[in-house]
C-alpha cells in the first residue's frame, strides 16, 4: 500500500509539475499574442527609440513650443504694425499675446529653470491683466513647484489637459502615404485656403472669425514653420503644420474638413510630415492632443508615445482689481 500511495504521489507531482508548465507557456503565449495586438493597435514599429524624460528635455519641448508663439506674434506685428501683439520673457519661458482669446494667447514654458519668484509672477499677471485678458499658462509636470504654490494662492483654476507625445526616428525611415491622399506644401498663394481649411476643421472647437484666421495665418507664416494641404479625388481635404526647432519637429494645426474624415487625411498628414522632419535631421517629433482623442489614437498609431501630460491653469480678468 505503501509503495502504490508513493507511486500515485509521484505521478501526481509531476502531472503537477506537467501543469505548471502547461499554464507557464500558455500564459507567455498570450502575453505575446496580446502585445501583438497592442503593437496593431497602435501601430508601434518597435524602431524608434523613445526619450526618457528629464528636465533638460522637457524644456526643450516647451520652448520649441514656445518659440513657434513668439514668432507668430512677430509676424503678426511685423505685417500689422497696428496690432497689439506682444511678447515677454518671463520665470524661464515665454508670455505671448496675439490678440484676445486667441489660441496662441497665453505663456509657455514657465518654471523649468528653477523657483519662480512672486515677481516674476506678478509680471505674468500684469502682462495679461493690463490688456484685460485671463492668465493662462500651459504646466509642465516638471516646472517648479512655486509656480504650482502661486497658483493654489491666487486663485487659479485648471481648465483644460493636453498629452505630449512624442517619438523618434529610426535610421532611414519612411513613410507611407495612404492610398486615395495626396497631401504637399501649401505653396505662397494658398496660404489663404490652408488658413480657411484648418479654421474650419475645428469649426465644431472654434468659432471661424475673422480674428482666428488672421492668428492661424500670422502662425504659419513664422519663421521655420511649415503648412501642408491634404486632398482627396483634387478636393481639398484638410491641412497641417510642421514647426522645425533645431532638432525637434513640432507637428500642430491638423484638421480634417467634416465630408472627408474616417478617410486617412490625418494619417496622410501625419506621414507627410514625419517624412520631412526626417529629412530634415531631426532627432524627434512631438505632437498634442486632448486625451483620449481622435487625434491623439492616430498619432500613437505613428509611433507615438504620451511623455507627460500638460495642465492649463487659468485665472479670468476682473475689471476694477
Amino acid at each position: 500500500m505503501k509503495e502504490v500511495k508513493e507511486l500515485k504521489e509521484g505521478k501526481e507531482g509531476s502531472e503537477g509539475k506537467k501543469g505548471t508548465k502547461r499554464s507557464a507557456r500558455r500564459r507567455r503565449e498570450e502575453l505575446t499574442i496580446a502585445r501583438g495586438r497592442e503593437g496593431k493597435r497602435v501601430g508601434y514599429t518597435g524602431r524608434m527609440d523613445i526619450p526618457l524624460l528629464d528636465l533638460a528635455l522637457a524644456r526643450e519641448i516647451e520652448l520649441a513650443e514656445g518659440e513657434a508663439a513668439v514668432a507668430c506674434a512677430k509676424m503678426r506685428k511685423a505685417l500689422q504694425a497696428e496690432s497689439d501683439s506682444a511678447v515677454e520673457a518671463i520665470a524661464g519661458g515665454y508670455a505671448v499675446y496675439c490678440g484676445a482669446n486667441s489660441p496662441v494667447t497665453q505663456a509657455v514654458g514657465l518654471g523649468l529653470n528653477g523657483p519662480v519668484s512672486k515677481e516674476e509672477f506678478d509680471r505674468l499677471e500684469e502682462f495679461y491683466f493690463s490688456r484685460e485678458e485671463a492668465v493662462r499658462v500651459e504646466t509642465c509636470p516638471l516646472a517648479d513647484a512655486t509656480l504650482l504654490a502661486h497658483y493654489r494662492e491666487r486663485g487659479y483654476h485648471v481648465s483644460e489637459f493636453s498629452n505630449v507625445m512624442v517619438r523618434g526616428f529610426a535610421r532611414d525611415e519612411r513613410f507611407e502615404m495612404p492610398d486615395g491622399v495626396e497631401v504637399r506644401k501649401a505653396l505662397p498663394g494658398e496660404m489663404e485656403l490652408w488658413t480657411l481649411t484648418v479654421a474650419q476643421g475645428f469649426a465644431e472647437y472654434l468659432p471661424v472669425t475673422a480674428e482666428l484666421l488672421s492668428v492661424m495665418k500670422m502662425f504659419a507664416l513664422g519663421k521655420n514653420s511649415e503648412c501642408y494641404l491634404a486632398r482627396v479625388d483634387g478636393h481639398v481635404a484638410g491641412g497641417a503644420t510642421l514647426a522645425l526647432r533645431g532638432t525637434v519637429a513640432g507637428l500642430f494645426g491638423a484638421s480634417t474638413l467634416p465630408d472627408f474624415r474616417k478617410r486617412g487625411v490625418q494619417t496622410a498628414l501625419l506621414q507627410a510630415r514625419l517624412q520631412r522632419a526626417a529629412e530634415a535631421g531631426c532627432k524627434m517629433a512631438v505632437s498634442l492632443a486632448q486625451p483620449g482623442s481622435v487625434s491623439q489614437r492616430n498619432i500613437m498609431r505613428q509611433g507615438f508615445r504620451v511623455l507627460y501630460t500638460r495642465v492649463k491653469f487659468e485665472r479670468g480678468f476682473e475689471a476694477g482689481k
